[in-house]
């Protein structure tokens, strides 16, 4: 019984490896644990031929799980232990290669797939990918020849919902390839969750040196960039500007918010790097410094940041983050911003970011 239903306590019936088992196959498939977590099965199926090791690789939140193999069959396996509310990014590693999980359904780019626990909350607006998909690209394209950054990039615009307040989307390559975020804003706006808004996706070339507390970037967007999309005949309103920003991406969202007050006002950043110091990324832990990092020291000097509006996110599964994240929480609230703070199911994770990127750049406008 134990090899003919081997995973019969999820649901799969059959011996492993057979048409019969392959033909029910879904992954990832989780049950309850006794602790509160989940255990999730997830398969793999492998040529016969293929004997080396293969692993499943996390984003973040765990350090790599082998995958066995079921007897001498086509099928590989691992049931992981999960904690309540997570969702992950993740991918099968074998033969020097990368690869997506055929059996999900939920993707980001082609070679990584997305799961979650049944308790974590859902992603309205967001649609399920796959791994073979080929997601919408903005037909605005703009040749971005940067004085100040030095270097060519391509940028991308999208007037969802007939276009309105730009908001510039940091690491925007990953936001269009990655995750369908025109989409998503598509829907938001769609279904009334945000006004009308125009998506400036910002590609970044080198982010530990453009996202890092340096002034270089914010002027050339506020002289060079806003001004090419202000001439590309999208309706964009520049004066409504949102910033939003992830990890890197989210310290220097929040950096040209203290230091360049008259360009951004609003901010939504998620899982944001306050660990950062000059320092930092040469050190051999960089989170280790000091609490809050540069942010946290600049904010002790008080700015008055009475006419901005951030709202901060970071995954609650980031135990080593959220002492950084806090303290700028609670410094930037107490320089007079208006301030919005919450948790994302997730490690540190764009799949986790998601619904925190469309509810706190709608909250920004409010």
């Amino acid at each position: 019984m134990r090899l003919e239903n081997a995973f019969a306590g999820f649901g799969l019936p059959g011996r492993p490896g057979t048409d019969e088992f392959w033909a029910a196959a879904r992954t990832p498939v989780p049950v309850p644990a006794g602790d509160g977590g989940w255990v999730t099965l997830f398969l793999w199926r492998r040529p016969p031929a293929s004997t080396g090791p293969a692993s499943i690789d996390f984003e973040s939140w765990s350090e790599p799980v082998p995958l066995r193999r079921w007897d001498d069959t086509d099928c590989w396996y691992a049931e992981v232990r999960m904690p309540a509310r997570l969702r992950v990014t993740y991918r099968f590693l074998a033969d020097d290669a990368a690869y997506a999980d055929p059996f999900n359904p939920v993707g980001a780019g082609g070679d990584r797939s997305i799961a979650a626990t049944p308790d974590a909350p859902a992603q309205p607006h967001w649609p399920a990918v796959g791994a073979a998909d080929v997601l919408p690209v903005p037909r605005t394209r703009l040749r971005w020849t940067s004085e100040r950054l030095g270097g060519r990039r391509t940028v991308r615009v999208h007037p969802a919902g007939g276009g309105g307040p730009v908001v510039l989307l940091l690491d925007g390559d990953d936001w269009l390839h990655l995750h369908p975020a025109m989409t998503a804003f598509d829907s938001a706006v769609a279904s009334g969750g945000m006004p009308a808004v125009t998506l400036v996706f910002l590609p970044a070339r080198d982010r530990e040196a453009e996202f890092a507390c340096r002034p270089e970037l914010w002027e050339a967007v506020r002289d060079e960039l806003l001004p090419l999309v202000a001439e590309s005949g999208v309706p964009a309103d520049r004066d409504r500007l949102v910033v939003a920003g992830q990890s890197l991406g989210g310290l220097s969202a929040m950096y040209a918010a203290l230091e360049f007050p008259d360009l951004v006002s609003r901010v939504a950043c998620q899982s944001p790097s306050f660990w950062w110091t000059p320092d930092a990324p040469g050190l051999a832990d960089p989170l280790g410094g000091p609490v809050g990092g540069a942010v946290a020291a600049r904010l002790r000097e008080r700015p008055d940041l009475s006419g901005l509006r951030v709202a901060f996110d970071v995954g609650e599964h980031e135990t080593r983050m959220l002492p950084h994240c806090e303290l700028a929480e609670t410094l930037t609230e107490q320089a007079g911003a208006t301030v919005r703070v919450s948790r994302s199911a997730s490690d540190h994770d764009r799949a986790g970011w998601r619904h925190a990127l469309l509810r706190d750049v709608a909250w920004a406008l409010a």
